[in-house]
């Protein structure tokens, strides 16, 4: 697992010019997901599958180090310093105005990780990430962003993710555990869906209420997906998980990204426990 040194961490901010903030909140107000294409290099992709596929084999040597999200599907959460381009990824010009222009500028990063379904990986059922919070139900306002970057240039084969745009408003009250929609609903999603085909540097970012699943994966590739997850100030999503940094680590993120990462900072960091346990999607 790479503890490199954080790139990025000098100088002044990335500027944002030419940013449309209120064209990435009409999209997550309205569709619950949008993007930003090439947002990096392939290169840096190439980096970050490495350190991605690294934190995999860990995880899986060791109890509770991933958690399965239906068959063939697992999930790795990692402390930031296990990703080289971590700096990068939430210092970005776009990943910051988007936080800021949805959630405020108190925002804080909640979790690291990454979903990889490999192959013989089937239909997830629709779901939620978690139960809609007051807010949401009724003030309508989102307090929480998942962001998603591939680490492969994704085809129909490798089972996509699929989205049912416009979800994040529905109340979930009649759902198992405020996250699974009855299947009776399923038709209703099935007219509604979008699969998505990120290319590597893409980068998206959703509501984790608008309801999803991933595809049954055909190919004989595995599709991983590295996730961001950050919240408003008072979401309470940081319940679920783990993150920490080491000081020296620490010493040496630049002051905007300290101001969003409000984790222990350690002298060593523990391996992580998946706490955040989806039992619907253990079960398939």
């Amino acid at each position: 697992m790479s503890t490199d040194t954080p790139t990025g961490t000098r100088g002044e901010a990335p500027t944002d010019d030419g940013i449309d903030r209120a064209a990435i909140r009409e999209a997550l107000y309205t569709d619950g997901i949008t993007a930003r294409k090439g947002a990096f290099s392939r290169d840096w992709v190439a980096r970050l599958r490495e350190d991605v596929d690294a934190a995999f084999e860990e995880a899986r040597g060791r109890e509770g180090g991933a958690v399965g999200r239906g068959p063939n599907r697992w999930y790795v959460e990692v402390h930031p310093q296990a990703l080289r381009g971590f700096v990068d990824l939430v210092d970005h010009p776009w990943v910051r105005a988007t936080c800021e222009t949805v959630l405020g500028p108190d925002y804080t990063i909640v979790e690291v990780g990454f979903d990889t379904p490999f192959p013989g990986a089937k239909d997830q059922p629709w779901h939620r990430d978690f139960p809609s919070p007051r807010e949401t139900r009724e003030e309508r306002r989102l307090t929480s962003l998942a962001f998603n970057v591939t680490t492969v240039d994704t085809v129909d084969e490798m089972g996509p993710f699929e989205v049912a745009p416009g979800t994040q408003w529905e109340t979930g009250e009649d759902f198992d555990h405020g996250m699974f929609p009855p299947k009776s609903e399923y038709p209703r999603y099935e007219a509604l869906a979008v699969r998505k085909y990120p290319q590597m540097g893409d980068v998206s970012v959703r509501s984790a209420l608008t309801l999803h699943r991933g595809t049954e994966n055909r190919s004989q590739l595995s599709r991983p997906v590295l996730v961001l997850g950050v919240d408003a100030p008072g979401a309470g999503n940081d319940e679920h998980h783990d993150l920490a940094v080491t000081s020296d680590y620490w010493e040496q993120l630049p002051q905007r990204v300290r101001d969003h990462l409000r984790c222990p900072v350690v002298d060593e960091l523990r391996p992580i426990v998946q706490k955040h346990d989806i039992e619907g999607l253990v079960m398939g």
